[in-house]
């Protein structure tokens, strides 16, 4: 039985709804806080799991009868590195013969300006060190994070965002969720590294480029300095954190972190993963 934690998450949602195409939903699992989000997959015969990363004793209870396991990143925790460690204690402790987690594709770790991000690298650690079989899923940024960054009215004011020329090989969250499913139920348990990216790095002026030939309007990008991006979103009410986490994409897509292009998405797809026109076409609705 394979135990997805996160499940009712854009990503978690993702992977279920692929397993649940190709193996029975009395061979999968969710993890979920709340047990009324999952009704629909508990109809579908889906065993439901209720508990989180933070609570150890619901995880050794999730674990029970449960050959493998899909740990889904948590988010912007304090304790959020802690949870991690606590999934794979549980799993660990409970004798599970494989768990994957979804990491980060990112060039140097080690210079990251997003600090966030330095803890899918030290979860990657503490795994490896765990002795427990593991697969590690390292995914690009995805592409539907695209419509957050320009904003919802790009159309009409264009890009405005300091990332340089810095370019990431997108991916559309639907289509690594369909890959990891695959992976997962192909039975290998390796302790491979996966990159999940597109087949090509795209900066923003592609980006608005792509925008300009699907809505027949111009679209240009300029580069901005970090504090007139901060500045807006000032204006806008976001939090403090959140406009430092947002810069800190921005500066590593500026420093090239996230330019990273590797064929096992499309390997693991058994097709080319999604353009990045294709991919405006799809967010952008145009």
């Amino acid at each position: 039985m394979i135990l997805v934690t996160g499940a009712t998450g854009q990503l978690g949602t993702a992977v279920l709804d692929n397993l649940l195409q190709h193996t029975p939903a009395q061979q999968v699992a969710a993890l979920v806080r709340d047990e009324a989000k999952a009704a629909t997959w508990q109809a579908q015969g889906v065993s439901i799991r209720v508990g989180h990363y933070g609570d150890p004793a619901s995880l050794d209870r999730a674990m029970q009868g449960i050959e493998k396991v899909l740990l889904i990143s948590g988010g912007g925790e304090d304790d959020a590195l802690q949870q991690h460690y606590h999934v794979i204690d549980a799993a660990k402790k409970a004798g599970v013969r494989c768990l994957a987690y979804t990491s980060r594709a990112l060039k140097d770790p080690s210079s990251l300006a997003n600090h966030l991000m330095v803890r899918h690298f030290q979860t990657e650690e503490y795994l490896q060190a765990s002795g427990l079989p593991h697969i590690i899923f390292r995914n690009i940024l995805y592409m539907d994070t695209l419509p957050l960054f320009t904003g919802p009215t790009v159309l009409e004011t264009g890009i405005s965002l300091p990332g340089g020329q810095g370019r990431v090989a997108y991916a559309l969250r639907s289509e690594m969720g369909e890959a990891i499913a695959k992976v997962l139920l192909a039975g290998t348990c390796d302790n491979r590294i996966y990159h999940f990216t597109g087949a090509e790095a795209y900066s923003f002026t592609d980006v608005a480029a792509a925008l300009t030939e699907l809505s027949g309007r111009q679209v240009a990008y300029t580069d901005v300095e970090n504090e007139v991006l901060a500045g807006r979103m000032r204006e806008r009410g976001v939090p403090e954190v959140a406009i430092e986490r947002t810069i800190g994409f921005m500066t590593d897509i500026k420093h090239g972190q996230e330019d990273i292009v590797s064929s096992d998405l499309a390997t693991a797809l058994g097709r080319q993963p999604a353009s990045l026109v294709e991919g405006v076409k799809l967010l952008y609705k145009l």
